[in-house]
This record gives structure tokens, sequence and C-alpha cells, in this order.
């Protein structure tokens, strides 16, 4: 299955489906032929699992560098590294990069691709569900220990393929984080996609069949709005919904110790907490999703481990946020986001609400 992304800057297709690298590939030759050089970026724990079916199924000649897993590949450390190796290897603006890893690996590889000379293109090829949102739209980063994404830019892939043979290595803390952004995509969209996830099976046990569909939905609800706003001026926002509250978790908790996925769960709840003053979410609605995260195993230990004030310094360093005002993506109704100023001592509010939300559960 292909689903174009034609954003402002270039259109691209991703293929998503099974044991579609070989095919991708082929399909996308002229790319390949015009590379001097391919650099094959991905991390350690990636190429343990995946070597020899990558190798199997790209059939072009390439170099590879194997970083650290996880946060840690999104270091300043690991972004010098990469492009030294990239200099070392004399790569050219016509080298061609593959981002081959989830999340982290896509951002730094993306990075490493604007940056090398004034940018040479890339290539996404994700191997995690958390990566179907991230390997589609162009956003690149590393982290800075003041706060997460913050040093990166919007710069698009020439192609996003990706194979769901890859899912198979991941563990239930991977597929629980990475169904975090499924049922992101599903509030902001679509209220019976959301009531179908509510109802249906654990989010570790899809059928594989029903967890691709998942997938490419998820991946056209985000083409869709990068199409209308590449670079986060106005709809694309609507993405971050779960993400203020949830990167203040994550960041204050120390990149990798909280799943992206797992503090933008947590970050989802207190939207919803939120929707019901600014919308039409009613409480029965928010407790029941709680419900649901917490039996899908969803870990919300982190909120009681700092006070709202520990919070604070990473929540105003929102991207987001507008001449020192924070701005919360919330839910009118399911389907129908929109972007909400919210003063801090409200914020505080809710974080309280939540606290207690959490006791009562």
């Amino acid at each position: 299955m292909e689903i174009p992304v034609r954003a402002a800057s270039h259109s691209y297709a991703v293929t998503i489906g099974k044991g579609i690298l070989k095919q991708a590939v082929a399909s996308h030759e002229k790319l390949f032929e015009k590379a001097d050089k391919i650099i094959v970026l991905t991390d350690e724990h990636v190429w343990a699992a995946q070597q020899q079916y990558f190798e199997e199924n790209f059939p072009h000649a390439f170099h590879v560098l194997v970083m650290p897993a996880g946060e840690k590949c999104k270091t300043f450390e690991n972004f010098l590294g990469a492009q030294t190796f990239l200099l070392e290897q004399k790569c050219t603006r016509k080298s061609l990069v593959i981002a081959f890893g989830g999340g982290a690996v896509g951002d730094l590889a993306g990075f490493v691709a604007a940056t090398y000379m004034r940018g040479i293109p890339f290539v996404q090829v994700p191997t995690t569900i958390l990566a179907h949102d991230s390997a589609v739209g162009g956003k690149t980063a590393i982290n800075h220990t003041l706060g997460k994404n913050m040093i990166g830019a919007f710069y698009q892939p020439q192609a996003v393929f990706y194979d769901t043979n890859f899912l198979h290595s991941l563990n239930e803390k991977e597929v629980r984080s990475g169904m975090a952004e499924v049922i992101k995509h599903a509030l902001i969209s679509d209220a019976q996609w959301v009531e179908e996830l509510l109802e249906g099976e654990h989010v570790t046990q899809l059928p594989e069949d029903l967890l691709a569909n998942y997938l490419a939905h998820g991946v056209q609800v985000k083409a869709k709005i990068v199409e209308q706003d590449e670079t986060e001026q106005s709809v694309r926002k609507y993405l971050n919904l779960g993400h203020t509250y949830g990167h203040a978790i994550e960041a204050a908790a120390g990149y990798g110790r909280v799943a992206h996925g797992e503090a933008v769960m947590i970050g989802l709840v207190y939207c919803l907490l939120l929707c019901e003053r600014y919308g039409k979410i009613n409480h029965l609605f928010t407790k029941r999703f709680l419900q649901f995260a917490l039996e899908n195993g969803y870990p919300f230990e982190a909120v009681h481990e700092f006070t709202f004030d520990q919070l604070t310094e990473y929540l105003l360093k929102d991207k987001k946020a507008d001449y020192g005002e924070l701005q919360f993506v919330l839910l009118d109704t399911i389907g129908n986001p929109f972007v909400q100023k919210i003063e801090l001592a409200e914020c505080r509010e809710i974080d309280e609400q939540l606290r207690s939300l959490l006791a009562e559960v």
C-alpha cells in the first residue's frame, strides 16, 4: 500500500505492508542509482535483531554506523559522531542516508541528513510502531539537557519504507508505547475508531492485519495534516495532543526511563481533564479512557515521582508556548481538535485533578 504525502517542500510516498522492503527499494531505483554512497544509520538493538533481514532485502552496497539505542541516540555527542562518520566515508551531496530504526534513530538520522553539507537526501525505514508517526512529516531533532527535540529542522525524507515484518521483534513495552501514538491519531480524527480501540483487544495483542490497518490509518491522518501545514504553523499542532504534559514527564524522568508513548498516554489523560472544561468531553469518558489505559498496562507512577513545580520548567519549554503562554491541543469532541491557551495556575489545578483521579482508580 502506498500513501502519498504532499508536503509543500516536496511530495513522497509511504510504502507500508508486510515484506515490502525489497519491492519498495526496487520501485525507487533512480533514487539509489543517483547516490554515490549509501549510509545506513541504525542502533545496536535494531541491527542485532534485523541485520540479516535488511541485508537480504536491500540489494545495494552500503556503509553502516551502529549507534546507541534509545534517547542516547539523540545526544550532541552521537550527532557529532554520525557527522564524523559521513565525513570519514567521504560522503558528498549526492550521498544517501537511510534511517533504519525507531523514532530516535529517525530523528537523529534526519537531522544529520538535513545538516550535512546543508542537506542530503534520506529515506526512512522505520522498525517500530511509534515510528509510524515520527517517520512521516519531516520533523528531525536531537535533545538538549534542558528540553526534548529542541535542536532540529523540518526536513522531509525522499521516501518511507514501512515493512511491518520489522515489528515482530518488538517487546510488549515497545508495542504499548507505539500504540499511544495510534490512539492519539484516533482521538484527533475519528470517534468510531476510538470506540473500536476502547472496546477491542489489548493493544499489545492486536491481530497483525488489524495492527497494519491501524498503522496505515494513522499515517493517512498525519499525511493529511502535513499537507495542510508542513512546519507546524497551524493544524499540525494537533498532532501534539498529549505531548505538552507528556514531554514534561518524559524530560523530568530523564529521557529513556519513561517510554515516549507511556508519557504521551499520561499526557492524553491530562488533556482530557482540560477538555472537560473547554470542550464537550465528559468526565465519564475521561475515567473510561484512563481505565482503558490502565487495563492495557500503561504506567502512571511517574506522575507521583515529581511535583508540579518540578514539571513546570519543562512545561514552559514546550515549543508551542507563545510569548510565555502555554498552548495545549484539546478536543471539543472526539475528532475535533483545537488549540487553547492555558494559564500556569490552571495547569496546576489539572495536575491536582489528575493525581486525585489516579488515586480513585
